[in-house]
C-alpha cells in the first residue's frame, strides 16, 4: 500500500518549537519512504481555535519548506462524515447516549472508592449503558463508544467488520496491544484507563478521537507520526478503527520538547511562536531533537531537508 502520512495541527495558535518537531518528523518519514504528505487542520474544537491561526500555521510550514502534496483539509467542514460514522456505531449497538456530567462521573467513582487524580480524567463507569438503565429519563449530553465489544460475552450476532491491521496490533477484551516504531511494545486497558469514551461532546462538538479516526481513513493515511503526548490516544483510536471496520495505520511518536519547568512545551503554557525570520534555525533545532545532524555551513532550507531525509532512515528504522 502506498505510504500516506499527515501533520494535523490544531489552530489554537501559531506553531511552536514542539509542534515543528512533529511536523518535520512526519514530513521526513513520508519523503524517506517515497510517500505523500498531507496537512489537516483539526479545528473541531471551535471555542479553542484562534481566528487566522490556520493560515499562519500553513505559512510557517511553507517557510520551513514543508508543503503538503494535496490541498489541506479543515475538520470543521467534515461534520457529515463524522455523523455518518456515529450513525454506523449506533446502528451496530456500539455507541449510546450519555446524560452524565463530570460531577456525576466523579460521584459514581467516589462511591467505588476511586478519587480523581489531578490532571487526569476519571474513567467512565458505564452508568448510561442500556443494560444499566440508559438515560433514566434524563436528556442526553454526549455519545460514547462501548469499550467491551471484544469481550467474549458480546452478542454473537454482531460482526466487527475490521480490516487488516498491522501484525503489531492485537486486542484482548478491552486491552489493546500495539508496537510504536520508536517507543516499542505498548499496551493499555481502555476500559480501565478511560472507560467508554466520548464521540460527540455535550456541547455538540465532535470529539477528537472520532474525527481523527474518520479522517485518517478517508485520506488513506497509512503512517501516523506525531508527538509522544498523543501516544495514549492510540489504543482508543485502534478500538474505534475496529468498531468502524477501518484499517489501522502504523504509529511513531516523536520526543517532546519540554519547557524550562519540565512540562511539555505547548500553547497553553506560553510557548513562543516559531520565528519566521530564520526558518533554518528553527528546523535545525527540531532536527536536533530528533537526533539528526546539523546542516552544513551556509546550507539552504531545501539542502538541509534533503540531508535530513537521508539521515532519517538511519535514526528511525522503518519497521
Amino acid at each position: 500500500m502506498p505510504y500516506v502520512g499527515r501533520f494535523a495541527p490544531s489552530p489554537t495558535g501559531p506553531l511552536h518549537a514542539g509542534s515543528l518537531v512533529a511536523a518535520l518528523a512526519s514530513w521526513l518519514d513520508a519523503r524517506a519512504q517515497g510517500g505523500r504528505w498531507l496537512v489537516r487542520i483539526e479545528d473541531v474544537d471551535a471555542p479553542r481555535c484562534v481566528p487566522g491561526a490556520d493560515r499562519l500555521i500553513l505559512d510557517q510550514l511553507a517557510r520551513c519548506g514543508l508543503v503538503p502534496d494535496e490541498p489541506p483539509l479543515w475538520q470543521s467542514q467534515r461534520g457529515a462524515l463524522y455523523q455518518h460514522a456515529l450513525d454506523q456505531l449506533v446502528d451496530a449497538g456500539l455507541a449510546y447516549p450519555c446524560a452524565c456530567s463530570r460531577r456525576d462521573i466523579e460521584q459514581a467513582q467516589a462511591e467505588r472508592g476511586m478519587a480523581r487524580v489531578r490532571g487526569a480524567e476519571l474513567p467512565y463507569p458505564g452508568t448510561c449503558r442500556p443494560e444499566n438503565g440508559g438515560l433514566r429519563g434524563r436528556p442526553a449530553r454526549a455519545w460514547r463508544l462501548r469499550t467491551d465489544f471484544f469481550e467474549p460475552n458480546w452478542p454473537a450476532n454482531h460482526e466487527i467488520r475490521a480490516q487488516a491491521a498491522p501484525h503489531s496490533v492485537a486486542i484482548s477484551g478491552s486491552v489493546v496491544h500495539w508496537t510504536d516504531r520508536r517507543l516499542g511494545p505498548q499496551q493499555q486497558d481502555v476500559a480501565e484507563t478511560v472507560g467508554d469514551f466520548v464521540l460527540r461532546r455535550a456541547d455538540g462538538l465532535w470529539a477528537y478521537q472520532l474525527a481523527v479516526v474518520v479522517d485518517d481513513a478517508a485520506q488513506g493515511v497509512t503512517h501516523v507520526v506525531r508527538g509522544e503526548d498523543l501516544a495514549d490516544n492510540t489504543p482508543r483510536q485502534i478500538l474505534l478503527q475496529r468498531a468502524l471496520g477501518l484499517p489501522t495505520p502504523s504509529y511513531l511518536h516523536t520526543p517532546l520538547v519540554l519547557a524550562a519547568d519540565g512540562e511539555k512545551l505547548s500553547k497553553q503554557n506560553g510557548a513562543e511562536a516559531l520565528p519566521l525570520h530564520d526558518p533554518l534555525q528553527a528546523l535545525t533545532a527540531a532536527a536536533a531533537r530528533l537526533g539528526l545532524p546539523a546542516p552544513m555551513t551556509e546550507a539552504t532550507v531545501p539542502e538541509a531537508l534533503i540531508a535530513w531525509t537521508s539521515a532519517w532512515s538511519v535514526a528511525w528504522p522503518m519497521r
